[in-house]
Protein backbone atom coordinates (compact mmCIF):
# COMPACT_ATOMS: atom_id res chain seq x y z
CA UNK A 1 0.00 0.00 0.00
CA UNK A 2 1.43 3.38 -1.03
CA UNK A 3 2.09 6.16 1.44
CA UNK A 4 -0.61 8.26 -0.23
CA UNK A 5 -3.14 5.47 0.21
CA UNK A 6 -2.16 5.00 3.85
CA UNK A 7 -2.49 8.73 4.46
CA UNK A 8 -5.90 8.74 2.82
CA UNK A 9 -7.11 5.73 4.79
CA UNK A 10 -5.85 6.82 8.19
CA UNK A 11 -5.81 10.58 7.70
CA UNK A 12 -8.61 11.14 10.21
CA UNK A 13 -6.59 9.36 12.91
CA UNK A 14 -3.60 11.58 12.16
CA UNK A 15 -5.85 14.62 12.22
CA UNK A 16 -7.28 13.46 15.57
CA UNK A 17 -3.77 13.15 17.02
CA UNK A 18 -2.90 16.59 15.65
CA UNK A 19 -6.00 18.12 17.27
CA UNK A 20 -5.15 16.46 20.58
CA UNK A 21 -1.60 17.82 20.38
CA UNK A 22 -2.83 21.31 19.45
CA UNK A 23 -5.28 21.62 22.32
CA UNK A 24 -2.84 19.91 24.65
CA UNK A 25 -0.51 22.84 24.01
CA UNK A 26 -3.20 25.55 24.03
CA UNK A 27 -5.22 24.29 27.00
CA UNK A 28 -2.73 22.12 28.81
CA UNK A 29 -3.48 19.70 31.62
CA UNK A 30 -7.16 20.65 31.75
CA UNK A 31 -7.62 19.13 28.29
CA UNK A 32 -5.27 16.17 28.65
CA UNK A 33 -6.40 14.90 32.04
CA UNK A 34 -8.16 11.53 32.20
CA UNK A 35 -11.45 12.92 33.51
CA UNK A 36 -11.89 15.07 30.38
CA UNK A 37 -11.40 12.04 28.12
CA UNK A 38 -13.79 9.96 30.17
CA UNK A 39 -16.39 12.66 29.59
CA UNK A 40 -15.64 12.84 25.86
CA UNK A 41 -15.89 9.08 25.33
CA UNK A 42 -19.00 8.67 27.47
CA UNK A 43 -20.89 11.68 26.17
CA UNK A 44 -20.66 10.75 22.49
CA UNK A 45 -22.29 7.32 22.69
CA UNK A 46 -25.62 8.72 21.49
CA UNK A 47 -24.03 10.38 18.47
CA UNK A 48 -22.11 7.23 17.53
CA UNK A 49 -25.27 5.11 17.63
CA UNK A 50 -27.53 7.48 15.69
CA UNK A 51 -24.84 7.98 13.03
CA UNK A 52 -24.39 4.23 12.65
CA UNK A 53 -28.13 3.99 12.02
CA UNK A 54 -27.84 6.71 9.40
CA UNK A 55 -25.21 4.67 7.54
CA UNK A 56 -27.76 2.07 6.43
CA UNK A 57 -29.95 4.28 4.21
CA UNK A 58 -26.92 6.31 3.06
CA UNK A 59 -25.24 3.12 1.89
CA UNK A 60 -28.43 2.11 0.07
CA UNK A 61 -28.58 5.48 -1.66
CA UNK A 62 -31.21 7.20 0.49
CA UNK A 63 -31.15 10.21 2.78
CA UNK A 64 -32.95 9.85 6.10
CA UNK A 65 -33.50 13.30 7.60
CA UNK A 66 -35.75 11.89 10.32
CA UNK A 67 -33.10 10.11 12.43
CA UNK A 68 -32.76 12.93 14.98
CA UNK A 69 -36.53 13.29 15.26
CA UNK A 70 -36.86 9.51 15.71
CA UNK A 71 -34.24 9.68 18.45
CA UNK A 72 -36.20 12.42 20.24
CA UNK A 73 -39.51 10.62 19.73
CA UNK A 74 -38.11 7.41 21.20
CA UNK A 75 -36.73 9.21 24.25
CA UNK A 76 -40.05 10.97 24.86
CA UNK A 77 -42.09 7.81 24.29
CA UNK A 78 -40.14 5.87 26.92
CA UNK A 79 -40.45 8.76 29.39
CA UNK A 80 -44.20 9.21 28.86
CA UNK A 81 -44.95 5.49 29.06
CA UNK A 82 -42.85 5.02 32.19
CA UNK A 83 -43.74 8.21 34.08
CA UNK A 84 -47.31 8.97 33.04
CA UNK A 85 -48.62 5.44 32.46
CA UNK A 86 -46.52 3.32 34.81
CA UNK A 87 -45.20 1.03 32.09
CA UNK A 88 -42.10 -0.90 33.27
CA UNK A 89 -38.94 0.62 31.85
CA UNK A 90 -37.94 -2.54 29.96
CA UNK A 91 -41.30 -2.77 28.20
CA UNK A 92 -41.24 0.96 27.47
CA UNK A 93 -37.84 0.58 25.80
CA UNK A 94 -39.11 -2.34 23.71
CA UNK A 95 -42.14 -0.32 22.60
CA UNK A 96 -39.85 2.59 21.67
CA UNK A 97 -37.75 0.31 19.47
CA UNK A 98 -40.92 -0.98 17.81
CA UNK A 99 -41.94 2.64 17.32
CA UNK A 100 -38.62 3.29 15.58
CA UNK A 101 -39.26 0.36 13.27
CA UNK A 102 -42.71 1.75 12.42
CA UNK A 103 -41.16 5.12 11.60
CA UNK A 104 -38.79 3.33 9.24
CA UNK A 105 -41.68 1.46 7.63
CA UNK A 106 -43.56 4.72 7.19
CA UNK A 107 -40.52 6.23 5.47
CA UNK A 108 -40.18 3.16 3.27
CA UNK A 109 -43.85 3.33 2.26
CA UNK A 110 -43.48 6.97 1.25
CA UNK A 111 -40.18 6.46 -0.57
CA UNK A 112 -40.34 2.97 -2.02
CA UNK A 113 -44.06 2.48 -2.62
CA UNK A 114 -45.31 5.99 -3.37
CA UNK A 115 -42.03 7.15 -4.92
CA UNK A 116 -41.44 10.38 -2.98
CA UNK A 117 -37.83 11.49 -2.94
CA UNK A 118 -36.18 10.44 0.31
CA UNK A 119 -35.17 13.97 1.30
CA UNK A 120 -38.75 15.20 1.05
CA UNK A 121 -40.35 12.12 2.60
CA UNK A 122 -38.08 11.92 5.63
CA UNK A 123 -38.21 15.67 6.18
CA UNK A 124 -41.99 15.35 6.32
CA UNK A 125 -41.69 12.41 8.72
CA UNK A 126 -39.38 14.43 10.96
CA UNK A 127 -41.92 17.24 11.10
CA UNK A 128 -44.75 14.83 11.95
CA UNK A 129 -42.64 13.30 14.71
CA UNK A 130 -41.91 16.72 16.17
CA UNK A 131 -45.64 17.34 16.32
CA UNK A 132 -46.20 13.99 18.06
CA UNK A 133 -43.46 14.79 20.56
CA UNK A 134 -45.11 18.11 21.47
CA UNK A 135 -48.51 16.39 21.77
CA UNK A 136 -47.28 13.49 23.92
CA UNK A 137 -45.36 15.72 26.30
CA UNK A 138 -47.83 18.61 26.36
CA UNK A 139 -44.74 20.68 25.50
CA UNK A 140 -43.21 19.85 28.87
CA UNK A 141 -39.99 18.18 29.98
CA UNK A 142 -40.78 14.73 31.42
CA UNK A 143 -38.82 13.96 34.57
CA UNK A 144 -38.94 11.13 37.10
CA UNK A 145 -37.96 8.35 34.67
CA UNK A 146 -36.93 5.08 36.32
CA UNK A 147 -33.23 5.31 37.23
CA UNK A 148 -32.61 1.78 35.99
CA UNK A 149 -31.46 2.97 32.58
CA UNK A 150 -29.04 5.47 34.07
CA UNK A 151 -27.75 2.93 36.58
CA UNK A 152 -27.01 0.40 33.85
CA UNK A 153 -25.67 2.57 31.02
CA UNK A 154 -24.04 5.53 32.73
CA UNK A 155 -23.36 4.68 36.37
CA UNK A 156 -21.83 1.37 35.44
CA UNK A 157 -18.28 2.21 34.39
CA UNK A 158 -15.28 0.34 33.01
CA UNK A 159 -11.98 2.22 33.36
CA UNK A 160 -14.00 5.26 34.34
CA UNK A 161 -15.95 5.27 31.06
CA UNK A 162 -19.72 4.61 31.12
CA UNK A 163 -21.06 1.34 29.76
CA UNK A 164 -22.93 3.32 27.08
CA UNK A 165 -19.61 3.90 25.30
CA UNK A 166 -18.91 0.16 25.15
CA UNK A 167 -22.42 -0.46 23.81
CA UNK A 168 -21.71 2.04 21.02
CA UNK A 169 -18.35 0.36 20.41
CA UNK A 170 -20.00 -3.08 20.13
CA UNK A 171 -22.56 -1.67 17.69
CA UNK A 172 -19.70 -0.20 15.66
CA UNK A 173 -18.04 -3.61 15.44
CA UNK A 174 -21.34 -5.22 14.48
CA UNK A 175 -22.05 -2.61 11.79
CA UNK A 176 -18.51 -2.94 10.43
CA UNK A 177 -18.88 -6.71 10.14
CA UNK A 178 -22.34 -6.42 8.59
CA UNK A 179 -21.35 -3.91 5.91
CA UNK A 180 -17.96 -5.43 5.16
CA UNK A 181 -18.41 -9.19 5.34
CA UNK A 182 -22.06 -10.24 5.09
CA UNK A 183 -23.96 -10.85 1.84
CA UNK A 184 -26.74 -8.54 3.06
CA UNK A 185 -24.26 -5.72 3.61
CA UNK A 186 -22.74 -6.21 0.17
CA UNK A 187 -26.19 -6.18 -1.43
CA UNK A 188 -26.93 -2.94 0.40
CA UNK A 189 -23.77 -1.39 -1.03
CA UNK A 190 -24.53 -2.70 -4.51
CA UNK A 191 -27.98 -1.10 -4.45
CA UNK A 192 -26.43 2.21 -3.43
CA UNK A 193 -23.89 2.06 -6.22
CA UNK A 194 -26.44 1.56 -8.96
CA UNK A 195 -30.08 0.81 -8.32
CA UNK A 196 -31.04 -0.10 -11.87
CA UNK A 197 -28.01 -2.35 -12.33
CA UNK A 198 -28.78 -4.09 -9.04
CA UNK A 199 -32.37 -4.59 -10.17
CA UNK A 200 -31.26 -6.13 -13.45
CA UNK A 201 -28.90 -8.40 -11.48
CA UNK A 202 -31.85 -9.91 -9.67
CA UNK A 203 -31.53 -8.15 -6.32
CA UNK A 204 -34.72 -7.32 -4.44
CA UNK A 205 -33.93 -3.64 -4.53
CA UNK A 206 -37.10 -2.29 -2.96
CA UNK A 207 -36.90 -4.78 -0.11
CA UNK A 208 -33.29 -3.83 0.57
CA UNK A 209 -34.17 -0.13 0.56
CA UNK A 210 -37.05 -0.80 2.93
CA UNK A 211 -34.93 -2.73 5.42
CA UNK A 212 -32.26 -0.02 5.39
CA UNK A 213 -34.86 2.56 6.44
CA UNK A 214 -36.35 0.25 9.07
CA UNK A 215 -32.87 -0.43 10.45
CA UNK A 216 -32.19 3.29 10.64
CA UNK A 217 -35.42 3.78 12.57
CA UNK A 218 -34.65 1.06 15.11
CA UNK A 219 -31.06 2.18 15.71
CA UNK A 220 -32.14 5.83 16.00
CA UNK A 221 -34.71 4.76 18.58
CA UNK A 222 -31.95 2.94 20.46
CA UNK A 223 -29.95 6.18 20.45
CA UNK A 224 -32.97 7.88 22.03
CA UNK A 225 -32.99 5.31 24.83
CA UNK A 226 -29.29 5.96 25.47
CA UNK A 227 -29.93 9.72 25.50
CA UNK A 228 -32.69 9.25 28.07
CA UNK A 229 -30.39 7.14 30.22
CA UNK A 230 -27.82 9.93 30.13
CA UNK A 231 -30.13 12.82 31.01
CA UNK A 232 -32.72 11.01 33.14
CA UNK A 233 -35.45 13.13 31.53
CA UNK A 234 -36.92 13.80 28.11
CA UNK A 235 -37.52 17.18 26.51
CA UNK A 236 -38.93 18.21 23.16
CA UNK A 237 -35.84 19.34 21.31
CA UNK A 238 -32.50 18.22 22.78
CA UNK A 239 -32.39 15.14 20.55
CA UNK A 240 -32.83 17.28 17.44
CA UNK A 241 -29.38 18.77 17.99
CA UNK A 242 -27.86 15.48 16.82
CA UNK A 243 -29.04 16.02 13.24
CA UNK A 244 -26.11 18.04 11.90
CA UNK A 245 -23.38 16.19 13.88
CA UNK A 246 -24.69 12.83 12.63
CA UNK A 247 -24.46 13.83 8.97
CA UNK A 248 -21.10 15.51 9.53
CA UNK A 249 -19.70 12.35 11.15
CA UNK A 250 -21.14 10.04 8.47
CA UNK A 251 -19.69 11.99 5.55
CA UNK A 252 -16.41 12.73 7.28
CA UNK A 253 -16.11 9.04 8.15
CA UNK A 254 -16.60 8.12 4.48
CA UNK A 255 -13.30 9.83 3.64
CA UNK A 256 -11.22 7.50 5.83
CA UNK A 257 -10.58 3.85 6.79
CA UNK A 258 -12.52 2.70 3.70
CA UNK A 259 -12.31 5.88 1.62
CA UNK A 260 -15.25 6.57 -0.65
CA UNK A 261 -17.63 4.34 1.28
CA UNK A 262 -19.79 4.96 4.32
CA UNK A 263 -18.20 2.76 6.96
CA UNK A 264 -18.52 2.09 10.66
CA UNK A 265 -14.94 2.66 11.82
CA UNK A 266 -14.60 5.86 9.84
CA UNK A 267 -17.80 7.06 11.49
CA UNK A 268 -16.58 6.09 14.96
CA UNK A 269 -13.30 7.95 14.56
CA UNK A 270 -15.03 10.94 12.96
CA UNK A 271 -17.38 11.30 15.93
CA UNK A 272 -14.52 11.43 18.40
CA UNK A 273 -12.39 13.64 16.19
CA UNK A 274 -15.23 16.17 16.07
CA UNK A 275 -15.98 15.77 19.79
CA UNK A 276 -12.33 16.38 20.64
CA UNK A 277 -12.31 19.58 18.62
CA UNK A 278 -15.50 20.82 20.25
CA UNK A 279 -14.21 19.96 23.74
CA UNK A 280 -10.98 21.83 23.10
CA UNK A 281 -12.82 24.89 21.82
CA UNK A 282 -15.12 24.88 24.84
CA UNK A 283 -12.18 24.67 27.24
CA UNK A 284 -10.65 27.63 25.43
CA UNK A 285 -13.77 29.58 26.38
CA UNK A 286 -15.37 29.93 22.96
CA UNK A 287 -19.10 30.56 22.80
CA UNK A 288 -21.65 27.83 22.09
CA UNK A 289 -22.27 28.85 18.48
CA UNK A 290 -18.72 27.75 17.60
CA UNK A 291 -19.88 24.12 17.92
CA UNK A 292 -22.38 24.63 15.08
CA UNK A 293 -19.71 26.33 12.98
CA UNK A 294 -17.37 23.41 13.65
CA UNK A 295 -19.86 20.70 12.69
CA UNK A 296 -21.17 22.64 9.70
CA UNK A 297 -17.69 23.23 8.35
CA UNK A 298 -16.80 19.57 8.86
CA UNK A 299 -19.88 18.49 6.89
CA UNK A 300 -19.09 20.83 3.99
CA UNK A 301 -15.46 19.75 3.86
CA UNK A 302 -16.33 16.04 4.09
CA UNK A 303 -18.93 16.19 1.31
CA UNK A 304 -16.55 18.21 -0.87
CA UNK A 305 -13.77 15.66 -0.38
CA UNK A 306 -16.17 12.80 -1.17
CA UNK A 307 -17.35 14.48 -4.37
CA UNK A 308 -13.82 15.29 -5.52
CA UNK A 309 -12.70 11.74 -4.83
CA UNK A 310 -15.70 10.31 -6.69
CA UNK A 311 -14.98 12.45 -9.75
CA UNK A 312 -11.33 11.44 -9.68
CA UNK A 313 -12.22 7.76 -9.57
CA UNK A 314 -14.74 8.15 -12.37
CA UNK A 315 -12.13 9.88 -14.51
CA UNK A 316 -9.77 6.92 -13.95
CA UNK A 317 -12.33 4.20 -14.66
CA UNK A 318 -13.92 3.30 -17.94
CA UNK A 319 -17.60 3.50 -17.12
CA UNK A 320 -20.34 2.63 -19.65
CA UNK A 321 -22.90 5.33 -20.19
CA UNK A 322 -26.40 4.54 -18.96
CA UNK A 323 -28.36 7.62 -19.83
CA UNK A 324 -26.91 9.63 -16.97
CA UNK A 325 -28.15 7.38 -14.16
CA UNK A 326 -24.67 7.06 -12.68
CA UNK A 327 -23.94 10.74 -12.77
CA UNK A 328 -23.25 12.17 -9.35
CA UNK A 329 -22.51 8.85 -7.64
CA UNK A 330 -19.18 7.87 -6.17
CA UNK A 331 -17.86 4.50 -7.29
CA UNK A 332 -17.73 3.30 -3.72
CA UNK A 333 -20.99 4.83 -2.58
CA UNK A 334 -19.37 7.94 -1.08
CA UNK A 335 -22.61 9.79 -1.65
CA UNK A 336 -26.08 8.31 -1.80
CA UNK A 337 -27.40 7.29 -5.18
CA UNK A 338 -29.52 9.94 -6.77
CA UNK A 339 -32.95 9.88 -5.18
CA UNK A 340 -36.17 9.72 -7.11
CA UNK A 341 -35.09 7.10 -9.67
CA UNK A 342 -38.10 5.45 -11.27
CA UNK A 343 -38.21 1.80 -10.22
CA UNK A 344 -41.65 1.09 -11.61
CA UNK A 345 -40.19 -1.15 -14.33
CA UNK A 346 -39.90 -4.28 -12.28
CA UNK A 347 -41.07 -4.46 -8.74
CA UNK A 348 -37.64 -5.03 -7.24
CA UNK A 349 -39.31 -7.50 -4.90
Amino acid sequence: MTHARLLQRYGILLAWVAVIALFGVLVGELFLRASNWQIIFGSQAVLVVVTLGLLLPLTAGEYDLSVAATLTFSSMLVAVLNVDHGVPIGLAVLLALIGGALVGLFNAFAIVVIGIESIIATLGTATVLQGLILWMSNQQTITGVSPTLTDVLYRTEIFGIPLAFYCALCLTIGMWYFLQYTPAGQRLLYVGRGRNVALLSGLRVNRIRTWSLVGAGVISALAGVILLSNTGSADTDSGLTFFLPAFAAAFLGSTSVTPGRFNAWGTFFAVYFLATGVSGLQLLGTQSFVQQLFYGSALLIAVSVSRIEARYRMSKAELPTDGGETEGRGLEGATPARVGIDTSQGSGE
